[in-house]
């Protein structure tokens, strides 16, 4: 019967300022971070803490770092115990969760389609589930740009097709609806932030990208820089692009992490569920990129050509308007030879 109570809807009274952690009666902000010893997590939760939130990261550590986890309280646990996500719930009166603890990689997701839609997809109803039955009022989801699959127009827009030709994209799509219905059926809200392709590191070097294995290109091409790795590998270089290779709009990590705290204030605020692109709005080739990361570095950034990967969109390129317009996102570090400064500089301090 727990999930047919109507939510308690996020209220005005919970309204602070982002560089405040209490609510309009002084209360401390209490803020779940679901997949915080990741590397977006991470950057989230250090954000949190900086600007005074009491905050809980639970993490089942399959692809995050205990010691990434800096000043939070650290449950150790997973989406699939619902009782023990219960506990946790009823415990601490949570005013908000950002969930940060998908599988990603494109690839995989076409190999093992079942890992996806069994991690990205119920567990995430397990969570809701949970949130719906102790009355938890905001949720704040890491969607993707692969929701829209092949684009049939550049700058991709919120309204755009969502016709993802991944099983992650499709996993990512299937959150989405289910928010629609949570929202409808249950009263809970939500934003979702779909994600383009997310690189750099803490500027201050305390945080950085260490997936493993690891797949994303800025870190891999500068691992070849340090010379971990002995060449990077361009998975296709016959694209409908000017140089062949993918065109991806890459946005810093610690920018995105703004948008998520902006993203709980508007919650926060009282205002309804939405969704919002998040990207720089520019579009870079890898090849490009390659080049970008050779004059930052000073390094040879040796380069051989592979096959396509399976489910690669040729151009993902964002328009952002609409979160610059409605939540005042601005990001700091737009520019891709500052993200990868910042991600050279977590590279060679590792």
């Amino acid at each position: 019967m727990a999930l047919i109570l109507p939510m308690v809807l996020c209220s005005a009274a919970l309204k602070i300022g982002l560089s405040g952690n209490t609510d309009s009666e002084g209360g401390v902000m209490h803020v779940l971070v679901v997949g915080g010893a990741g590397y977006i997590g991470s950057h989230m939760v250090k954000l949190l803490c900086q600007r005074g939130f009491d905050v809980t990261v639970l993490d089942n550590l399959s692809t995050g770092y205990r010691d990434a986890v800096q000043g939070a309280r650290f449950v150790l646990g997973d989406l699939f115990e619902r009782d023990a996500l219960d506990d946790l719930c009823r415990e601490t009166s949570f005013d908000g969760v950002i969930h940060l603890a998908s599988h990603i990689q494109v690839g995989e997701s076409v190999r093992e389609p079942a890992k996806y839609y069994r991690n990205n997809v119920f567990k995430a109803q397990n969570l809701l589930d949970v949130m719906v039955a102790r009355r938890v009022r905001c949720f704040i989801f890491s969607s993707a740009a692969a929701i829209f699959g092949e684009p049939v127009r550049i700058p991709i827009d919120e309204e755009h097709p969502k016709q993802p030709i991944n099983p992650y994209g499709r996993s990512k799509w299937m959150v989405e609806q289910m928010l629609e219905d949570y929202d409808t059926a249950y009263g809970l809200k939500s934003v979702c932030l779909r994600y383009f392709n997310v690189a750099g590191a803490d500027p201050e070097g305390k945080l950085g990208e260490r997936h493993d294995p690891e797949t994303h290109l800025v870190p891999l091409v500068l691992q070849v820089a340090s010379g971990r790795r002995p060449y990077i590998t361009v998975f296709g270089n016959d694209y409908d692009t000017p140089d062949g290779t993918c065109i991806r709009d890459y946005i810093h990590v610690s920018d995105l992490c703004e948008a998520h705290l902006l993203a709980l204030q508007r919650l926060w605020d009282g205002r309804g569920s939405i969704a919002y692109n998040l990207g720089s709005g520019a579009g870079f080739s890898v090849q490009e990129v390659l080049e970008i990361a050779r004059t930052v570095t000073g390094r040879d950034i040796p380069a051989q050509y592979g096959e396509r990967r399976l489910g690669d969109p040729a151009r993902l390129v964002a328009d952002s308007q609409r979160a610059h317009a409605e939540l005042g996102w601005k990001p700091r570090y737009a520019d891709l030879a500052t993200i990868i400064a910042h991600a050279w500089q977590w590279e060679m301090h590792r």
